[in-house]
């Protein structure tokens, strides 16, 4: 884990959502640890991203710091892949060099990736298991939210199996085949389970439940650039 710098300091922002969206947007970063390196080579680094930090920076000056910023303080050639939302926590991979880059891009596009979540959500699921399959656009008149359009939505699968239930919650793995955004968030809504303390989707019930979004990017696989070996890495749920 590596410190952030001396001159960094604790920002914090308020801005209102757009329309629709009543619930302030605080950018308050998490500065310890300031970055988690799970593992890193030649092609690739594997962080742990922690909630409450952006992925890569915010048009406001004031959103500099991300993930991507401090990863590239430390590794002068990191190249982000892929993205988690601010307030989803777990495994990410960045390329190291060009070739390595397009190479985990081309993983990704082509979903030769595998990623698996863990989320926590609202009520008690009645199936063990089940997928769904629907189309997810943006809600342009209240962006960045998404939505289910089976019309003019672009395709969207999502596995999930239920790991645990609690009184009020059930606690799900999720297996996305696509990697729409805000796909997860969206289709647990669809099924009546919001995930918990999700500020853009959740009822106010379901947003007060949890001090942050119970959702976890746990494990993650890609082949390797250079050797081709398939790689599995590993950040546990810290919910």
């Amino acid at each position: 884990m590596l410190p952030p710098p001396p001159n960094l300091r604790h920002r914090i922002t308020e801005r209102t959502m757009p329309m629709g969206s009543p619930r302030p947007f605080h950018y308050a970063p998490p500065m310890e640890p300031y970055l988690s390196v799970v593992h890193h080579d030649d092609d690739v680094l594997v962080l742990a991203k922690p909630s409450g930090l952006l992925h890569v920076p915010g048009k406001p000056a004031e959103h500099a710091d991300c993930l991507e910023a401090r990863a590239q303080q430390a590794f002068a050639g990191a190249m982000t892949v892929h993205r988690l939302d601010k307030d989803t926590s777990g495994v990410v991979v960045m390329g190291m060099n060009r070739k390595a880059h397009a190479h985990l891009s081309q993983q990704f596009e082509t979903r030769l990736t595998r990623k698996v979540y863990v989320a926590r959500v609202w009520g008690c699921m009645a199936e063990e298991s089940g997928l769904v399959d629907l189309p997810i656009a943006c809600d342009w008149p209240n962006r960045p939210k998404q939505m289910v359009d089976p019309e003019n939505g672009r395709p969207a699968q999502t596995g999930w199996s239920v790991l645990a239930r609690e009184e009020d919650a059930t606690r799900v793995e999720l297996s996305p085949a696509t990697g729409r955004s805000h796909q997860l968030r969206v289709h647990m809504l669809s099924l009546g389970h919001p995930i918990l303390g999700d500020n853009f989707y959740a009822h106010e019930e379901a947003f007060a439940a949890a001090e942050r979004l119970q959702l976890h990017a746990e494990r993650l696989s890609f082949f390797h650039p250079s050797s081709g070996e398939e790689c599995l890495f590993t950040v546990p749920c810290p919910f």
